[in-house]
């Protein structure tokens, strides 16, 4: 846990950063589940308000890197506090970027809501998204407790979102095969998985960041991508 200070306002800057990025990290959960959710109920009036509150996400990243900002100039931090604040200024990144995410998967709703319904590709995201929304969830604590065991545990289980995900693109491009009137169906998921599979890389590198945090050290055994899409590819008959 954080240490306290002689000088209690420093102490509830401090406490107001983690404030801060556990709001803004909760916004980013809340709007993943809706961005699925709209999508699997083709809601696209669900999908058009988490397009609008990305905007919440965004200003959210603004007050963070300010206050960060503040803190270095003001406050000149050291050890454990500076480690801190520079990986707020990291972390506040991935965030920002995973939002990006749950808004592109809405901005597709629009058109696959005129599709016919893929229930095996709703059932396939719906996986992603419960085991994407568990590692956020779990690195937001990590991040509050300053917990490594449980970071590890978030870089640990991001083996297993690749996996599905790799899964899902070669499942999606056997329906294709199939039936070219699924192409452009298919094409929008690809994409969502693909949307939803780079929001658990960036819970990974969060998680990354807490390690930092802690040890005041990179992590050692590094970001292993288990995506193996491309093999799929050619095992469909691409030349190598």
């Amino acid at each position: 846990m954080p240490q306290e200070h002689i000088v209690k306002i420093y102490d509830d800057e401090l406490a107001n950063l983690d404030r801060l990025i556990a709001e803004m990290g909760g916004e980013v959960e809340n709007l993943l589940s809706d961005a699925v959710q709209s999508l699997v109920q083709y809601d696209a009036i669900l999908s058009a308000e988490v397009i609008v509150r990305d905007k919440r996400i965004d200003a959210l990243e603004m007050e963070i890197v300010a206050q960060a900002t503040r803190l270095l100039a003001l406050r000149q931090p050291m050890a454990a506090d500076l480690r801190t604040i520079v990986a707020s200024l990291r972390l506040v990144n991935d965030l920002e970027r995973m939002g990006d995410y749950a808004k592109n998967i809405s901005k597709r709703v629009k058109t696959l809501v005129k599709t016919p319904l893929l229930s095996a590709q709703h059932a396939s995201v719906k996986r992603m998204c419960k085991l994407v929304g568990e590692m956020i969830r779990q690195v937001l604590d990590a991040y509050l407790q300053r917990d490594i065991k449980q970071a590890v545990s978030v870089i640990e289980q991001d083996e297993g979102v690749d996996l599905l995900y790799t899964s899902m693109f070669r499942e999606t491009l056997t329906y294709m095969m199939e039936d070219p009137r699924n192409i452009s169906a298919c094409t929008h998921f690809l994409f969502i998985a693909k949307n939803i599979e780079r929001i658990g890389d960036h819970a990974t590198n969060i998680a990354e960041q807490v390690y930092y945090i802690v040890e005041g050290k990179q992590f050692e055994e590094g970001h292993i991508n288990h995506d193996l899409s491309a093999d799929v590819i050619r095992d469909t008959g691409e030349e190598a």
